[in-house]
Parts: structure tokens; sequence; C-alpha cells
């Protein structure tokens, strides 16, 4: 359970230190816009595609509470390892925003890199974004990686949907799909406004897609 824990934690940190630091590399170089809003839905999804694939023979590469959650309801990890893996999560995306503090301070501008809503859209609708992108990001997961049918492709298709995801969604929320992600910068920049919004809109996308996929299409009983 201890690599376990330091795969999860190590992977969220690589997740969290490219994903947080792209949006500061997007500011400074070219400030919001299609340009960022590219630069940031790569960096999100190849350093996801990286962290899954180096831990998946570890820890089964969570990196992410909300998959967790759907793992734990669909009977593919038990209770205390879900615990265990989301502690390790938050605990490996705050030291990687705490490094980007240190070591970026114009990151300050982008609240190092902390999700955050745009005022054009209700908190309401903001969950729903994120539980939609989440449903995504998760169902993929399973079609992935979780179902024994599943393509060896490692971590390769769950990144390409955090890349779609962050296309759609990150003008308006961020598109965290993972609370980890979202707390941890939250957490150091001391910009914890609608951090919620975060853990109701992911849990609740990542619950429905194990609904969908692991009781409709793997029909777990």
């Amino acid at each position: 359970m201890g690599q376990k824990a330091v795969a999860e934690a190590v992977g969220t940190f690589v997740l969290t230190f490219v994903g947080a630091g792209s949006a500061v590399a997007a500011y400074s170089m070219a400030g919001s816009g299609a340009q960022g809003l590219i630069v940031a839905a790569l960096a999100n999804g190849l350093a996801l595609a990286v962290a899954v694939s180096a831990t998946m023979n570890v820890s089964g590469g969570n990196i992410n509470p909300a998959v967790s959650l759907a793992l734990l309801l669909t009977k593919k990890i038990q209770a205390r390892t879900a615990m265990v893996y989301i502690v390790a999560q938050i605990v490996g995306a705050t030291v990687a925003a705490a490094l980007l503090r240190v070591s970026l301070p114009a990151g300050r501008a982008v609240l190092w890199g902390t999700p955050t809503i745009s005022p054009s859209i209700s908190l309401t609708q903001a969950v729903v974004i994120e539980a939609a992108m989440t449903f995504i990001l998760v169902f993929a997961v399973f079609g992935t990686a979780v179902d024994e049918r599943a393509p060896k492709i490692g971590g390769f298709g769950i990144g390409l949907a955090v890349t779609a995801d962050v296309l759609i969604g990150g003008p308006f929320t961020g598109a965290a799909m993972n609370p980890a992600r979202e707390i941890g910068p939250a957490i150091v920049s001391g910009f914890l406004s609608n951090w919620y919004v975060y853990w109701i809109g992911d849990l609740l996308g990542a619950a429905l897609a194990a609904l969908v996929y692991g009781y409709l299409i793997l029909r777990i009983r």
C-alpha cells in the first residue's frame, strides 16, 4: 500500500506540476486566448497520459479522486485503498503547486494554475460542465484501462479525453475534472472560493460513468 500511495502522489504531482504550470507558461507567453487554451489542453493531456502509464502497473494509475471513487463504486478497489489514494493525490497536487509558487512568481496572476469559474456561467452550470467532462474522462478510463477487453494503449486514450475536455471546458471552469488537481493549487494560492464545485461536479460525473460503464456495459453484479 505504501508503494501504491507513493505512485499516486507522484503521478498527481506530475499532472499538477505540468498542468498548472502550463497555465503560468501560457499566461507569460501569450496571455489568455486560443493559444493559451491549446497549450493548457495539450499539457494536461500529455501529463496525464504519462502519469497514468507510469503508475498503472503499481497503483492502477488513478491520479484522481473521481477515478478512485468510480473504481470503488464498481468494486475494483476497496474503501481503504480509495481513501489512501485520495489523500496521496491531494498531497501530490499540493506539493506540485507549492513548487510552482516557489519557482514561478509570475504564476500569481493565474493563481498558480488554480481552476476558476468564468463569470459568464453560474455555479450550477459549472457543476454540470465539470460533471459532464469528468463523465467523459472516467468513461475513457473504463473503456481503455479497466475493461479487460480494452486495447493496450496505456494512458494515451485517457490523456486524449482530458485534452478534448480542456478544449471545451477550459474557458468556463478551468476543466479540472479532478478534485485534487483543483484543491492543491487552491490551497497554495489561498483561492478557495467555489472549491466545492469541483468536488460535487467531478464526483457526480465519475459516479454516473461508473454506473453506465460498470453496471450497464460490464454488468457488474
